[in-house]
C-alpha cells in the first residue's frame, strides 16, 4: 500500500526556508512514509491528548512536522496523511503553538471532515 502525503503550503514554505540538509532529509522521510505502512520512532510519533502525529527530522537541529492522518486516525492504517505545519523544536512549549496552529490549518484545508475528534 502508498501512502498518499499532502504538504499544506504553509509546510511548504517553512520547510524551503531551512538548510538544504533538512530539506533532504525532509523528503527522504516523506518517501518513507510514502511506501512503508508501518513506521514508528524515530520518525512518527503520536502527540498525547491530539489527534496529531509527529513527523521527526533530526539536522542541525530537531525539526517537527504535524501530521494528520485523513482516512483513518491510526496512523498506520492511513492512507492519506496531512503535513501540517512544522516548527523547530526548542523546548515542549513549542507543541503548544505548533499543535494550534494545526487545527487552524487542519479547518482551513479539511473543514469540518474529522475536526471533532479529540
Amino acid at each position: 500500500m502508498k501512502r498518499e502525503i499532502n504538504i499544506t503550503p504553509e509546510c511548504h514554505a517553512f520547510i524551503t526556508e531551512q538548510p538544504q540538509r533538512v530539506l533532504d532529509k525532509f523528503y527522504e522521510v516523506i518517501a518513507v512514509l510514502i511506501e512503508i505502512q508501518v513506521v514508528g520512532a524515530p520518525y512518527v510519533k503520536k502527540l498525547t491528548n491530539t489527534r496529531f502525529y509527529e513527523l521527526r527530522v533530526k539536522a542541525v537541529q530537531e525539526y517537527r512536522f504535524i501530521l494528520y492522518p485523513m482516512v483513518h486516525e491510526n496512523f498506520t492504517l492511513a492512507k492519506k496523511v496531512i503535513c501540517l505545519n512544522g516548527f523547530v523544536k526548542k523546548s515542549t512549549k513549542d507543541y503548544r503553538k505548533a499543535v494550534s496552529r494545526g487545527n487552524e490549518l487542519l479547518k482551513i484545508y479539511v473543514g469540518n471532515e474529522r475536526t471533532d475528534q479529540p
